[in-house]
Formats: structure tokens, sequence, C-alpha cells
């Protein structure tokens, strides 16, 4: 099976969590967005599940959104949305503080 490579970029509140800004993820071909937020929830565990993504009902917290390939992601097909190799996601929290 195929497989194909997704860059993440965290913004804001969303890089304490992955104390990243950054990374490639590897998924097979036939992977969605949900796909991709499991494997995310897998590696940054609790703090991930509680506050950004809920694995077990497959949504997103209310604070908080996926872009791919800068169309949010209600435009597409939500947590639905089929992914290709070299897509970009942007995760980030809609508010910001200052």
């Amino acid at each position: 099976m195929f497989e194909m490579k997704i860059k993440v970029h965290y913004i804001s509140l969303v890089k304490t969590y992955t104390k990243t800004s950054q990374e490639e993820f590897t998924l097979n071909e036939s992977a969605q967005l949900s796909d991709l937020l499991n494997k995310m929830s897998e590696k940054y565990g609790t703090p991930f599940t509680q506050e950004i993504y809920d694995p077990d009902h497959k949504e997103m917290k209310a604070n908080f959104v996926v872009m791919v390939n800068g169309i949010h992601m209600n435009q597409l097909n939500g947590i639905n949305t089929s992914l290709k190799d070299d897509d970009r996601i942007i995760l980030m929290s809609l508010m910001t503080g200052g």
C-alpha cells in the first residue's frame, strides 16, 4: 500500500500541547483527516484529547480548527476529508491571547 506524507503546522495554543510548531506524519494513501487526528491523539495523549480533538466522538473541540491546504475543514468534508500526499494541515485555536 502506498504511503503519503502530510505536513502539519501547529499555531498558537496548540503548540503548548505538541511542544513543536510543525512535523510530518506518514499515513496510508486512503487516510482521512480523522486518521491523522487519531495519530496525533496517540502521540500527544490525554491533554490533546481533552482540549483539542476527541477521538472517541471524532470531533474537534469548540475552540480549535483544522485547515487543509488553506481551506477550513468544514468547507470540505469535515473530519472525513480525504488527504493526499504532500497536503499541508494547519491546526490552530480560534482565539489567541495577547
